[in-house]
């Protein structure tokens, strides 16, 4: 094979595995679902409102929310939102996201349908 072809083979892959969130977004996207940082699956939850986390307490301990930094500035898609105990957390379009202890490493998706609340985000 002559090398402008690998090149432009190589190039086309890049394009297919670009995150489909701008570079400043708190999460990529893996395989079709949202990641953290760690490329760690990030999780919704039915029971949250829009900008509001109802997983507080021992449902955090098990889908720690996906934390923001004080300062942190949201856009169009994405909103720090204040939760119950002060902390600042992510929400993807108005959904705050977490993750699940029992992922043991990125790719690991074990809390997907759990209670059949939890889902995985994905990107829109």
């Amino acid at each position: 094979m002559n090398r402008t072809f690998l090149l432009a083979i190589g190039c086309a892959g890049l394009l297919l595995v670009a995150p489909a969130v701008a570079d400043d977004a708190p999460a990529t996207v893996s395989n079709g679902m949202l990641v953290d940082q760690q490329g760690m699956t990030l999780y919704t939850y039915d029971k949250d409102g829009i900008d509001k986390s109802n997983c507080n307490g021992p449902c955090a301990a098990n889908w720690p929310p996906l934390a923001a930094i004080a300062g942190a500035q949201g856009d169009e898609d994405w909103t720090v939102i204040t939760r119950d105990d002060g902390s600042l957390q992510w929400a993807y379009y108005g959904k705050p996201l977490y993750t699940f202890v029992q992922d043991k490493k990125p790719g690991d998706t074990t809390g997907e349908g759990k209670m059949d609340v939890w889902h995985i985000a994905k990107p829109q």
